[in-house]
């Protein structure tokens, strides 16, 4: 049974990776300044792709709580490879940071450069691009540990987020999301699978306001947000 999972998520991915690749050189550039055509096009690709992993029982979405998001930073804890998809299939109009490998890679290349919001820039304009972007009405996603990590893991929660938010103005929406057992986790092969379909569980929990948060001095505001996102994704 562990193989025959290993030969379906394979199909999966290679499935995925044909849409992406048509999308990319076939659609996509002709369209890169319709921004919220591109957001909806990825949505419905990832859609797609979560939704093959659901119908063969790989995986399957325990939603707890998830309302209408709209024009928020959103931070997520990171148990899998697919938490970006989960996420971006689920709630309209977003996008988050990519890598820089992501951004130069050939076969993706447009779709990347169509929403999302590369990280090897300078930290003036990630800011000025992340505004940008969340003038426009969508939602940015943070992985504020920058690691993949297990419920009963917690890594040190960065303060990008909270300097996304203060320097952007918008509020924050926690997402607790975690898996029963591992699932596409760190050094992991794609194929690595279990024997029995894992179940990914998402909560959302209560929004950050930024107003909350005033303070003379600009650092004691954004550690405190951050503490605010620890205690959020981590119910501590």
């Amino acid at each position: 049974m562990k193989y025959f999972r290993s030969f379906l998520v394979i199909i999966c991915f290679g499935i995925f990776g044909i849409g992406s690749v048509i999308v990319n050189f076939f659609l996509f550039p002709f369209i890169q300044d319709k921004k919220e055509l591109c957001s909806n096009i990825i949505r419905y690709l990832w859609k797609f792709f979560i939704g093959l992993l659901v119908l063969l029982r790989l995986i399957k979405l325990d939603i707890k709580r998830l309302e209408k998001i709209e024009n928020k930073i959103i931070v997520a804890t990171h148990p899998s490879f697919i938490d970006i998809l989960i996420l971006m299939s689920l709630i309209p109009k977003s996008t988050c940071f990519v890598k820089k490998e992501l951004a130069s890679n050939p076969i993706l290349k447009n779709i990347i450069s169509s929403i999302f919001v590369p990280n090897d820039i300078e930290i003036e304009d990630l800011e000025e691009k992340s505004k940008r972007i969340l003038d426009r009405g969508f939602n940015l996603i943070i992985f504020p540990t920058g690691i993949r990590h297990r419920k009963n893991e917690y890594p040190k929660i960065k303060k990008g987020a909270a300097l996304m938010a203060v320097s952007t103005g918008k509020n924050i929406v926690p997402i607790r999301m975690f898996t029963d057992e591992d699932f596409l986790f760190i050094n992991q092969p794609f194929y690595a699978v279990g024997e029995k379909t894992v179940t990914f569980e998402l909560e959302m929990c209560d929004e950050i306001k930024i107003e909350d948060f005033k303070s003379e001095s600009e650092i004691v505001t954004k550690k405190e947000i951050t503490k605010q996102i620890e205690k959020s994704l981590y119910g501590l």
